[in-house]
């Protein structure tokens, strides 16, 4: 199967799974370019793929720009390991190809639900996965992977959210931004700057803020980016495990955390 984007002639296709394909090496290349280091090797997606899980990648005018690579969990969900989009094709729509193709996979295929990991502090990929794609954080996970020391993480704890992307539920909207849910009386537990949450809260809606390019700020101040990593777990694990719920990010960065209907802390 393929997906196909007629405004910037993206084409995503699951990858051949026959001895020797070439998608495979070229994949698992893509991937250590976008990573620095070696991903995954081309002799696991190929027994990825050959085992009926998920291999694909996405090409525009013949040239491979992106990939994604998961496997079918124990509950019958795909889990979606890694996509990763080539430097220099970010905003052209390569990884918004990638995962409609991945839900298209799954439909096909009677699987209800794709499940992820992403690192809580980068903004961009906090709204695509909630108001683009319609994914749930569920659970906060810190230090998943341990240590990462590749070009796109930095050596600090890898904390994670969990993402559960239910494929029939509608996309709900952003929710405006955080000055506009503080005079609704949400609670700003966390904001810029600050190294500690002003908790713990009880109200009904909090507001946890993430840097708008954590990446640039970790390249000039790693400190500061170390220590917004642990203020940002102190804020957001504590409420999640307490039963509040992701509903969405701000269009000024700020994760909405709310208690569920009849519910209490």
């Amino acid at each position: 199967m393929s997906e196909r984007s007629g405004d910037d002639q993206i084409e995503v296709v699951e990858v051949d799974d026959s001895p020797g394909a070439a998608a495979h090496h070229q994949v698992s290349a893509l991937f250590e370019r976008i990573w620095g280091e070696p991903l995954m090797e081309a002799g696991l997606l190929r027994a990825l793929a050959h085992s009926g899980n998920y291999v694909a990648a996405a090409y525009r005018g013949g040239e491979m720009v992106g990939a994604s690579a998961g496997f079918l969990t124990a509950k019958g969900e795909l889990h979606s390991h890694v996509t990763g989009v080539a430097p220099g094709t970010r905003g052209a729509g390569v990884g918004r190809m990638l995962k409609f193709h991945q839900r298209d996979w799954s439909l096909e295929r009677g699987i209800g639900t794709v499940v992820w990991t992403f690192d809580p502090l980068i903004r961009r990929n906090a709204y695509f996965n909630m108001h683009v794609l319609g994914a749930t954080p569920t659970r906060y996970l810190p230090d998943f992977y341990g240590m990462m020391k590749d070009e796109l993480n930095d050596a600090s704890p890898s904390d994670r959210l969990y993402v559960v992307w239910d494929l029939r539920a509608p996309v709900t909207p952003p929710p405006g931004t955080s000055g506009e849910l503080v005079e609704e009386g949400a609670v700003v537990l966390l904001a810029p700057g600050e190294e500690h949450p002003a908790g713990p809260a009880s109200a009904g809606r909090l507001l946890v803020s993430v840097p708008r390019d954590v990446e640039g700020l970790r390249a000039r101040h790693p400190e500061t980016t170390a220590r917004l990593r642990f203020a940002v777990r102190e804020a957001l694990a504590p409420a999640m495990d307490a039963g509040m719920r992701v509903t969405g990010i701000t269009t000024d960065g700020y994760y909405v955390l709310e208690r569920p209907e009849g519910g209490t802390l």
